[in-house]
Parts: structure tokens; C-alpha cells; sequence
């Protein structure tokens, strides 16, 4: 609500992740990476596609451009225009085109995980599951408790022949360090 009072913008979860992923795509650049044949091709745009789902069922995928040269409002922004366009059938061409990356939300359906299928020629999507209040220990000074935090799984399918599991580890643990430390309070 501060955030929309403040910019005059809604903000959910997913322009977070967005800018989340956009970060870990710069440091992981071998998995913004398409194939073509048997050649592999390093993207140097980070173009994020996020599934919309449809009154009629059906997914699109428009793409945030981009992504690491915006901020949180401006994916915000973007990411709010593309879905609204998205549900009222008016995206373009363009809207759906040149993505590098894709997220899909199983979370908005109040699911826990799912293993997307890759949004060819990319080589990984990340499923992003409901957030849900759940038991955590925590370790402090004066030892262990347990206490209340919010929790979503992340996964992560990719395609083997570019991404091992290695890397696709190593990404998706950067990932939640950034979403972990997030800070709604900071500069936008």
C-alpha cells in the first residue's frame, strides 16, 4: 500500500522477482542463453517473459525488455501495462517477441511448485510457487528458535545441454540470496 500511495503504481510480487531474476542473469550470463541447431547463443539483452494466464485458458508470454536497465518501478510499470494489455487482447507482436529468460506463476493458482517446460529456444524458465506462512528455525545468539516466515519455492527447469546442474544450482541459490534480501524501503 506505500508503494502505491508513494509511485501510484500496484506492486505484487512478481515485478520483485522480475528485477530479482534480472540481477542473477547478469551474473549468470551462460543461462540467458538460447540454442540455435547445435550452436549455443549468449544473450546480451536480458528480456524477461512472464506467463499470463487467460480468461480463455490459454498462457501468453509478453516480454519485460530490458530488465536490468530498470528499476523496480519501471518493471513495475511495464509489467503492469503488459498484463492488463495481455487480458484485454491487445498486446503486439512486439509485446510477445525477443524474450531470453521466462517465469511462470503456478503461485497465482495456490500452488506450492511445478516443473515448467522451457519456452524454446531459451534454456531455463523458473516456476514461481504460492508464498505461504511456515515454521522456520532461526539461529540467534542465544540458539535456535522457531518462528513464523514466509515461504516460496523456486524451481528452475533448463535445458542440460547448455545449463548442468551446477549452474542451474548456483543461479537459482543467487536468486533467493537476492529475493531474501530484498528491502521494500529502499531507493526505487
Amino acid at each position: 500500500n506505500d508503494f502505491e500511495k508513494r509511485e501510484g503504481e500496484k506492486i505484487t510480487f512478481m515485478p520483485i522477482i522480475v528485477e530479482a531474476v534480472a540481477k542473477a542473469l547478469k551474473e549468470f550470463p551462460q543461462v540467458n542463453a538460447s540454442t540455435d541447431g547445435s550452436n549455443i547463443i549468449l544473450r546480451k539483452r536480458i528480456n524477461v517473459g512472464m506467463a499470463v494466464a487467460l480468461d480463455s485458458g490459454n498462457l501468453i508470454v509478453p516480454v519485460v525488455k530490458d530488465a536490468d536497465q530498470k528499476n523496480l518501478l519501471g518493471i513495475t510499470k511495464e509489467l503492469n501495462q503488459l498484463i492488463t494489455n495481455a487480458r484485454k487482447n491487445k498486446l503486439s507482436p512486439d509485446d510477445i517477441q525477443g524474450g531470453t529468460f521466462s517465469i511462470t506463476n503456478f503461485g497465482s493458482f495456490r500452488n506450492v511448485m511445478g516443473t515448467p517446460i522451457i519456452n524454446q529456444p531459451q534454456v531455463a524458465i523458473l516456476a514461481v510457487g504460492t508464498i505461504e506462512k511456515k515454521p522456520a528455525v532461526l539461529e540467534t545468539a542465544h540458539g535456535d528458535v522457531i518462528a513464523i516466515r514466509q515461504k516460496m519455492f523456486l524451481s528452475l527447469t533448463y535445458d542440460h545441454r547448455v545449463v548442468d546442474g551446477a549452474l542451474g544450482g548456483a543461479f537459482l541459490r543467487r536468486l533467493a540470496d537476492i529475493l531474501e534480501s530484498f528491502d521494500i524501503n529502499r531507493e526505487i
